[in-house]
């Protein structure tokens, strides 16, 4: 209806133009909001007084203008200027049910629009670097990022889904020694594994199967190999300096082409894990973006060239320092270190040129809360190259935290250090995992209680929503089994009979659906739609309990039964962009 008036407003607004009323150049974006209140109509809007300004007249009269040159339509029953210049929209009694038509004709398009206008958006999120698996927070992340595209694609705009492989830099050399040591342990050499190594067992899986592959090719001394190392942080020295010179030698004995075999089998393994984990989530990408394809092109080190062209970076200490302060960052940042090593920060700022530099209109960036002090460099850095910085957005994902029996878990007894998203899954599900994650705000923290998520109760948010899906399947099949038939032909004639409190409000609830999916687009906040269908879903059970369907009067039931079959397919539709199912039988 939102989307009815506006282009009524629209007309009204070129008539008006026409007559000489309002200059050529004016263009307005035309608002319509819900009415508070039933003596400011169902729907308002302040174009009146949008236009005042530029067109240098009272709004009140302007208003009344338009008003004046408003098409009619069947479901306005009358237009009034309120206050100083708003126009208010008041609907007839059977405007309320023509959402039932809409929903019947558009079927899996209703609730769609083009508030996005064709845009492109490129959305990376997750991202984790390729070191372990999955855990919960990568899982809320991965959530919020697939909700979050399904979204924007259903408001009109045109998604990229990418995941930045980290699989350069000082963390890939850790994981790649992590493994040799690893791997020399299968073959019985004695080593010392560094304090900072990875250690999880997938560590020993990785080395393994690599064993499995190359036998003994890269086996080496294991004594020789840790003999001239400095000490390590237990033994009263530097660990940074320890696995720094730990790499050093591996790489020297290994030799270029096997130390980066070794590399390349973890980080194969490690990605390979993630992306079955995200397929099996329901999560996928059209790309994933290697960092070390983006050095090794040389993008860095031409970006790094054009900052220095510019003015914007500086030697100090050795090493070369980017000038974020000049764009409202605390402080400066290093964009290569001292030895002649580049920063992760130094890939970013290349990796957000080429996003640009593909022509996206913007980029939204799904981060962990502990990077929101990154926000501030990585928009100075577009700045620094004259691209407007608002047309990149982050969004902070906070870590969720886990309860079991009223406790918080601390760990996984898997992998020593953390519950992995597939230990979630196995646990709950996948749809009880993208619902839970998908209920609040991503800079909110989650405490996600697994007996809840698991339980058949109507304390079960998830289980709630679903179990209305799948009652309104049952009332079809109660509908078969009396050898009964749904004339929706004739339930559309009887619609003005839902006059129940209970079919009002959910007829004014799938009305709100299209105003939820553009609200929650352009704010980037998929939570919305799961507060929605909580809201939905207890409209339903509340009539479901109230009233029976399946009357003799053939044109009551069939207005009842369209209604529900709305109730179902909004349903249907808002789990899907969450991506959680909608079973018909629970």
């Amino acid at each position: 209806m939102k989307q009815q008036l506006a282009e009524l407003l629209r007309q009204a607004l070129e008539a008006v133009r026409a007559e000489g009323g309002l200059p050529d150049d004016v263009q307005p974006e035309i608002q319509i909001e819900r009415g508070r209140g039933s003596e400011h109509g169902d729907y308002a809007s302040n174009l009146a007084m949008q236009l005042a300004r530029p067109a240098r007249r009272a709004p009140r009269q302007i208003a009344e203008a338009l008003v004046a040159a408003l098409p009619a339509h069947r479901y306005v029953a009358r237009v009034e200027v309120a206050g100083p210049g708003f126009i208010n929209f008041f609907l007839t009694a059977d405007a309320g049910t023509a959402v039932l038509e809409d929903i019947r004709r558009q079927g899996e398009a209703f609730g769609r629009c083009n508030a996005g206008r064709g845009q492109s958006v490129l959305l990376e999120f997750v991202s984790a670097n390729p070191t372990g698996p999955l855990h919960v927070g990568h899982g809320r992340g991965a959530a919020f990022g697939a909700a979050l595209a399904s979204l924007l694609e259903a408001a009109g705009f045109r998604v990229q889904r990418e995941y930045y492989v980290n699989d350069a830099g000082r963390q890939m050399d850790i994981l790649a020694v992590s493994v040799l040591l690893r791997y020399l342990e299968h073959f019985g050499e004695a080593v010392r594994f560094p304090d900072n190594g990875y250690r999880g067992d997938y560590i020993r899986d990785i080395a393994a199967t690599l064993a499995e592959r190359v036998g003994e090719r890269y086996r080496l001394d294991g004594a020789a190999l840790t003999a001239e190392l400095p000490p390590d942080a237990a033994q009263g020295g530097d660990k940074e300096r320890h696995i720094d010179a730990l790499v050093r030698a591996a790489r020297e004995r290994l030799g270029e082409a096997g130390y980066r075999d070794v590399l390349q089998a973890a980080v194969n393994a490690i990605l390979g894990d993630i992306r079955a984990d995200l397929a099996e989530f329901g999560v996928h990408y059209d790309r994933w973006f290697s960092e070390r394809e983006l050095v090794e092109s040389g993008a860095v080190g031409r970006a790094l060239e054009q900052l220095q062209a510019r003015g914007e970076v500086y030697e100090a200490d050795g090493a070369l320092w980017f000038r974020s302060s000049r764009y409202g960052d605390e402080k400066d940042r290093v964009v290569r270190r001292a030895d002649g090593q580049i920063t992760y920060f130094a890939s970013d700022i290349a990796y957000h040129l080429d996003k640009f530099a593909r022509g996206f209109d913007s980029a939204v960036d799904v981060f962990g809360a502990d990077h929101h002090g990154y926000m501030a460099r990585v928009r100075a850095s577009l700045e620094a190259f004259g691209l407007a910085p608002d047309r990149l957005s982050f969004r902070l994902v906070q870590f969720a935290i886990l309860y079991r029996g009223g406790e918080r878990l601390q760990m996984s007894t898997r992998s020593g250090e953390f519950v992995t998203l597939r230990e979630l899954r196995d646990e709950v599900g996948n749809d009880a995992a993208r619902f839970f994650y998908a209920m609040r705000r991503p800079e909110q923290h989650l405490d996600f209680d697994l007996d809840l998520a698991k339980s058949q109760s109507n304390d079960n948010p998830v289980y709630y929503v679903q179990y209305a899906h799948a009652r309104i399947c049952s009332v079809l099949g109660q509908l078969a089994e009396r050898g009964l038939n749904h004339d929706p032909d004739n339930g559309a004639a009887a619609a003005t009979r839902l006059t129940e409190d209970h079919e009002q409000q959910l007829l004014g609830l799938l009305g709100r659906y299209p105003e939820v999916i553009e609200a929650a687009a352009l704010a980037h906040e998929p939570h919305q739609v799961a507060q929605y269908l909580r809201e939905l879903a207890a409209a339903f059970h509340t009539y479901y309990n109230a009233h029976t369907f399946l009357v003799d009067d053939a044109g009551l039931r069939d207005a009842r039964l369209n209604l529900i079959l709305a109730t179902r397919q909004v349903i249907r539709s808002g789990l899907g962009i969450l991506g959680v199912s909608a079973p018909e039988s629970m």
